[in-house]
């Protein structure tokens, strides 16, 4: 009998086990997708099928024609071009000058089907969204707080912040960014994701601040999620209609875009947009024509301007920032760009009529001058274009 019951309980505990690993058999392939992303072997693969492994929705994109991207004479590029591709891990890049396509290239095993993900690339996304909505009046004013459309944020970290402190990534809450420690917030919030969690929780559940709100600046991501919360509060709407009707369909891209979400279907708009490279490059267009696609005024001009313009103090060894746009340093007006972890770039220079796109796998992005190494390419790039 004593027998009879240990294997009884064996069964028991084997079978519970099972079962537990069948339920939650989603989130554990997500979790060890999280654990395996940047990883040497996988990072390529894992940046052009990110809905493999995450929760997540398709943007319509309207069922208008595809926009045209017309191909111009090609372009010459750089002597250094061809080593800093292979060094800097680069798996897409493509020119446009004056609207037409005068370089593509894919590498690493990638194509130009491949739906890329925009890291934070997707806050410049946002930022354009918002400023859409702050014309219509769905938002009045920047300085209202951002507790007023989203009051489950109130009695935290963010209590007294303006929207305008958050659009600025000034808000002075306490929130490490290190993507290679584990225990980062930036990291528990990917952990999040991967086990079905919700990022508006998340938020509400940060307390801690550096400074007061406005004060100093300092690159905080969730900072974009409390903005996306702020549209939800403002609209009654999710996100993904809101850029699809706003943003997505105006363009009439190749490919239908995906967000990354959390557990209840909400957007991860800090950097979970994954678009073709072709699909960037209008967006990237229609910002450098201040807001205007063929022919329609998707965002304000104002909007762009101040956007891309108007700078917050940043340390001396980091880019300026605008609403949710970098301004680099030494740029001139009109010269700006969007940027994501591992090497993405929406790279935009006005007054030299050039968009680039840069989607790569670089997973030394992190190390000291890389970002300018890359800006310095860009610069090239655009000096290139005019020979």
């Amino acid at each position: 009998m004593f027998l009879y019951g240990i294997v009884l309980t064996a069964v028991v505990l084997i079978t519970t086990g099972l079962l537990i690993g069948i339920w939650k058999r989603e989130e554990i392939k997500r979790l060890l997708v999280v654990h395996s992303l940047f990883k040497e072997h996988r990072i390529v693969s894992n940046f052009s099928n990110m809905a493999v492994g995450f929760l997540h929705t398709e943007i319509p994109k309207g069922d208008g024609p595809v926009s045209p991207l017309p191909q111009g004479a090609p372009m010459t590029m750089p002597a250094s071009y061809a080593q800093w591709v292979k060094e800097h891990t680069v798996t897409s890049l493509l020119v446009l000058k004056n609207g037409q396509m005068v370089h593509e290239a894919y590498y690493q095993g990638t194509s130009a089907d491949d739906l890329r993900i925009s890291w934070s690339i997707a806050k410049s996304y946002l930022s354009a969204l918002f400023g859409i909505l702050v014309h219509e009046g769905a938002i009045p004013s920047l300085e209202e707080p951002v507790t007023k459309y989203a009051p489950s944020l109130a009695g935290g970290a963010y209590e007294t912040a303006t929207i305008l402190d958050v659009l600025q990534m000034s808000s002075g809450i306490t929130f490490d960014e290190d993507y290679l420690a584990y225990r980062s917030d930036i990291n528990k919030m990917g952990r999040i994701l991967a086990l079905g969690g919700t990022m508006d929780g998340f938020a509400k559940g940060l307390h801690d601040t550096f400074a007061a709100p406005g004060e100093t600046w300092q690159y905080t991501s969730i900072d974009t999620h409390v903005l996306g919360m702020v549209l939800r509060g403002a609209t009654g709407r999710d996100i993904v209609d809101l850029m699809s009707e706003k943003v997505i369909a105006p363009l009439g891209l190749e490919q239908t875009p995906i967000y990354l979400t959390d557990g209840v279907g909400v957007e991860f708009v800090l950097g979970g947009l994954n678009f073709a490279t072709r699909d960037y490059a209008r967006f990237g267009q229609m910002i450098l024509q201040n807001g205007n696609w063929q022919g329609q005024q998707i965002v304000p001009s104002e909007w762009v301007a101040a956007s891309t313009g108007l700078r917050v103090p940043t340390p001396p060894d980091e880019m300026d920032y605008g609403y949710q746009w970098w301004i680099p340093k030494g740029a001139k007006p009109g010269q700006f760009t969007g940027r994501g972890i591992y090497g993405q770039y929406l790279y935009i220079d006005q007054p030299a009529g050039v968009v680039i796109v840069c989607t790569a796998a670089d997973r030394r992005f992190r190390e000291d001058g890389r970002p300018q190494l890359n800006i310095d390419m860009f610069r090239e790039i655009v000096a290139a274009t005019k020979e």
